[in-house]
């Protein structure tokens, strides 16, 4: 029986012939990637690590520091790059969130195995990369030795089928996807077909992020010309992309019809079987509207975004508030008038960081507000009050709510 993505890649890092479901390996990791949040707690400076080059670290939740903890956290982690000689370090002006980091960095590289403390740490699955979130002390343990172990997991296949209107992104994608088949805890996803080809890596990236809003272990794409294409763009070479045998041993294969899609929402607590297509939602007002997180500040969104509320007002008593996936993000999308379009709106451009996605800084919603969000998650308490309500939607129904006031189809603004 052949192997999926994920076994290939588990059997190649681990040395072995084949693995499979159930089985435990060790695997060396070939890109272990630091936060700041792990400098700002607990952190003790150990006495080696197994390799500066496979070792990066990002300051992306709480930059600049809006705390002083965190602001404790600078001087660590500047300390230990420099004791360590570790050159990828992404400091405050070259910073981002850290999946945005590692993807225009080419940290994420198909065939290879990629760890790092954040939960949404599987989005580098978009590059055919296994890539997974794990606990600091996990990460501490994986920067002194070079490897980790996993339990692989069965995996389920989805298929790909169709073409995507213009009006539906990565973001619709995956909530449909939440919404028909719910939670995939202990399993691995894997995304494939024919309808790959449409698919622009960013959308890619945003399915591949949400993954972990359903639980999934690993979530990982085929390799292909746009993904070659990505990575020659970000001078990355010398990788072995990994494909599934066409005899993989699959738990199930799913197919989506991508041409059947339309703009998508979750309504408030979990992305689970809690979703409907936008036109379907009754009319419901809104407070704050959120384009941002590594699920959706991709230059690709803001655009999305602009084009929206481009000779438009953002809608009296609506806080719009948009914050770039990076610093070089922010850059292009300020260059190419992406911003402008934006604040010209009565859009709130912040700088490039976790921030309001997980409820921290520059933008915590209060008791009894609604508020819709392109970010990661919508359980009660995210963002800010536990007493708010957190829908979940794409950049352009963000977008054409805080034009409206309402949660609104974005085909019914931009038609």
């Amino acid at each position: 029986m052949g192997m999926t993505i994920i076994e290939k890649i588990f059997a190649r890092k681990a040395g072995r012939d084949a693995v499979s479901a159930g089985d435990t390996v060790v695997v060396d990791v070939d890109m272990t990637v630091l936060i700041d949040l792990q400098f700002a707690t607990m952190w003790i400076s150990p006495n080696r690590i197994h390799d500066p080059d496979k070792l990066a670290v990002v300051m992306d939740h709480a930059v600049p520091a809006p705390t002083i903890k965190d602001a404790a956290a600078g001087p660590q982690a500047r300390k230990f790059v420099a004791d360590f000689g570790i050159e990828r370090f992404y400091d405050v002006g070259r910073h981002g969130i850290c999946h945005q980091v590692i993807a225009e960095n080419g940290l994420a590289r198909p065939g290879e195995v990629l760890a790092c403390t954040d939960s949404h740490t599987c989005a580098a699955g978009a590059y055919n990369t296994a890539a997974r979130g794990l606990g600091p002390a996990e990460i501490y343990s994986i920067m002194c030795t070079g490897t980790t172990w996993f339990q692989v997991a069965p995996t389920i296949r989805y298929e790909l089928d169709g073409v995507k209107p213009q009006t539906v992104s990565g973001k619709d994608i995956f909530l449909h996807i939440a919404n028909e088949y719910g939670d995939a805890p202990n399993l691995n996803l894997e995304f494939g077909g024919t309808g790959l080809a449409g698919l622009p890596m960013h959308d890619r990236r945003t399915i591949a992020t949400q993954c972990a809003e359903v639980s999934a272990d690993f979530a990982t794409f085929e390799p292909d010309d746009m993904l070659a294409s990505f990575l020659r763009e970000r001078g990355v070479t010398g990788y072995g992309a990994v494909t599934p045998d066409s005899d993989a041993a699959y738990q199930e294969i799913r197919h989506v019809d991508l041409a059947t899609l339309e703009p998508y929402v979750a309504r408030p607590g979990t992305v689970s079987r809690n979703g409907l297509p936008v036109s379907q939602l009754d009319r419901r007002k809104v407070d704050q509207a959120f384009i941002g997180s590594c699920a959706n500040g991709q230059l690709e969104d803001l655009e999305i975004a602009a084009r929206v509320v481009r000779g438009k007002s953002v809608a009296r008593g609506v806080r719009l508030l948009v914050t770039p996936a990076s610093q070089a993000v922010y850059r292009d999308a300020m260059r190419l008038g992406y911003l402008q379009d934006l604040a010209d709106a009565g859009a709130v451009i912040t700088n490039s960081t976790c921030g309001a996605c997980f409820g921290y800084h520059m933008g915590v919603v209060g008791p009894g507000e609604v508020c819709i969000t392109s970010s990661t998650r919508n359980f009660t308490g995210r963002m800010g009050s536990t007493e708010a309500e957190i829908f979940m939607a794409s950049p352009a129904t963000v977008a054409a709510s805080a034009i409206t006031g309402y949660i609104t189809d974005p085909r019914s603004v931009t038609a």
